[in-house]
């Protein structure tokens, strides 16, 4: 009978790693089928699954088409089409990679670099779909649409934050991005009109940023400061400090006029809190959490924000939403309970407030 010693189970124990080793390397090269999605459903199929239609889906495929092929199809190179499928269906779904990999028909590592291609050419065009129109026209067309809403006047956007759930981004400074509400996220800035487009969106600040913070370090702020919008104002929450361009709801109305402008401003405002639910609604990856890279959930954010707005100018159909994601998904604003305390130039910024409360909502009762 051989006799038993450490030296023997060693090399077993080698030779199985060795086996193991060579059976992963040593594969045969699998190509695996890839569907053409754009045939294979029809358009009420196709937002369920990737949810935007048929149409923006090709009109942003048209835009992108360049910055994501590759230049020969060596090695089964996958189609920029498939690049953009496979993109939206991780938006979709907010599931591992490996998951819309298997759903794609390509390995997890393809489909890492897919999303990041893929999301970097979208968020690349920001400046194209999602800005600040100064023209008087535009101007007039937003005042319009919000003054139809609850007779508030001179209003060109809603203001608030979102939280956007992240995973921990490890480090030193990784509590930064817990927020009040126990986890990790960026604190996102936008601003939209009456037709819930995004106009405006911040998304750099981690999640224990209070949002007076982001507004008064952003690009709008200094806008808004330097007089470039003229008599036109934003409408925030309480969170923020009343300024002549930015109003807030009063703390405590008594008279007749101001609970009429709050309940006008609450109603204009509104629609901010719709905008973020529909975003979030359409691209779950924003509630579920987004498990790449602080660098790239910053690029992803702004590149569901630009279909977003893409969506609503094709009149894209709002796909449904499942029972049990809907109680997850967090479509309110960042920091309610916010301290709310004013600023040293409080009754300063409160005039323009109190001139239209004292000379246009009392016209109104």
């Amino acid at each position: 009978m051989a006799e038993w010693n450490e030296d023997t189970d060693s090399d077993i124990e080698d030779l199985e790693i060795l086996n193991d080793f060579n059976s992963y390397f040593n594969r045969p090269y699998l190509v695996r089928p890839r569907e053409n999605n754009f045939v294979k459903w029809d358009d009420t199929e196709f937002i369920r699954r990737f949810r935007v239609s048929k149409n923006t889906a090709f009109k942003i495929l048209e835009e992108i088409a360049n910055d994501i092929s590759h230049p020969t199809n060596r090695n089964h190179a996958l189609s920029a089409c498939n690049q953009l499928l496979l993109t939206l269906r991780y938006y979709a779904t907010g599931c591992m990679q490996i998951t819309v990999g298997d759903f794609s028909g390509v390995h997890q590592t393809t489909a890492g670099k897919a999303i990041k291609k893929v999301t970097e050419a979208i968020a690349s065009r920001r400046c194209q779909y999602i800005m600040l129109q100064d023209s008087e026209e535009d101007k007039r067309k937003h005042q319009n649409g919000f003054y139809n809403m609850a007779k508030f006047p001179l209003v060109y956007g809603a203001l608030d934050c979102t939280h956007i759930r992240i995973q921990s981004p490890g480090g030193q400074n990784a509590e930064y991005f817990r927020n009040r509400k126990g986890y990790f996220s960026l604190n996102t800035q936008a601003v939209c009109n009456s037709d819930l487009k995004f106009s405006n969106i911040v998304a750099r600040w981690p999640g224990t940023s209070h949002d007076s913070t982001i507004f008064q370090n952003s690009r709008l702020c200094a806008i808004f400061e330097s007089g470039q919008m003229g008599q036109l104002v934003l409408l925030g929450d309480a969170g923020y400090p009343n300024k002549k361009y930015l109003l807030t709801p009063l703390q405590n109305p008594v008279t007749e006029a101001e609970k009429l402008y709050n309940e006008s401003h609450i109603r204009t405002r509104n629609c901010i809190e719709r905008a973020f639910g529909i975003w979030k609604r359409r691209f779950p990856v924003l509630s579920l959490g987004i498990k790449t890279k602080v660098e790239l959930v910053q690029d992803i954010i702004v590149a569901t924000a630009i279909l977003h707005n893409l969506c609503i100018k094709h009149n894209d159909v709002m796909p449904n939403l499942d029972v049990n994601l809907e109680n997850i998904i967090d479509v309110t604003g960042s920091d309610n309970n916010q301290d709310t305390t004013p600023s040293s130039n409080y009754s300063n910024n409160s005039y323009r407030r109190q001139m239209l409360i004292d000379n246009y909502f009392s016209s109104l009762q």
